[in-house]
């Protein structure tokens, strides 16, 4: 049991590794002018391998979001009140500069951002990535078709507000200057999740 322990720490490790050095050669020349081979070559390992860690170059970068893709679901098990428990995890996480909110202004997070959403390839793959979110919120909802539209709307209030965020800071704001708009925004949008579906709140 140890063993595979082991096993999977050196696993995600690779992972995490090939990743870094992928994300900082996109960083610095772009997306499209660094090939699969380069980066193999950087993290020393043969293109077989790196392909069977990542199925496609995208997914070097989006590999960042792998922890948050079903982190909703994670938030709202167990939970009588899913929205409220969804509403406390968000403001905890503009508290915190969690960069998943778009209130961070580092930047390596600035850099990460730019280099998401100003590269379209990545930008459609991301979609895969928030239909994995969804359909795994709508599950711990309790499935069904009430459960899927309200994940749906979910997903795409927390994408807006971490969105609008991240625009003010690239714009040059700091991080305090938007927080108290950043928390009157998420209460706000979560009161109209409440409204909007009371069951699950």
């Amino acid at each position: 049991m140890a063993e595979m322990g082991l096993r999977e720490r050196k696993r995600q490790r690779m992972y995490q590794d090939v990743s870094d050095i992928a994300v900082r050669l996109f960083m610095e020349r772009g997306f499209d002018a660094v090939s699969v081979a380069e980066i193999a070559a950087a993290a020393a390992i043969s293109k077989p391998t790196l392909f069977r860690y990542f199925p496609a170059k995208e997914d070097l970068v989006l590999h960042r979001f792998a922890d948050h893709e079903d982190e909703a679901a994670r938030v709202v098990a167990d939970e009588a009140k899913p929205l409220a428990a969804l509403r406390r995890h968000f403001l905890d996480g503009l508290e915190r500069c969690d960069p998943i909110t778009g209130l961070n202004d580092h930047p390596q997070v600035l850099a990460f951002h730019s280099l998401l959403y100003g590269t379209p390839a990545l930008v459609a793959r991301l979609y895969g990535y928030l239909e994995r979110s969804e359909a795994a919120l709508a599950e711990a909802l309790g499935g069904g078709l009430d459960a899927r539209l309200a994940a749906g709307q979910i997903v795409a209030v927390q994408r807006i507000l971490a969105q609008d965020n991240f625009r003010r800071i690239v714009d040059g704001e700091s991080v305090e200057e938007v927080r108290p708009d950043a928390v009157a925004a998420a209460e706000r949008a979560f009161e109209l999740l409440a409204a909007g579906m009371p069951h699950f709140a």
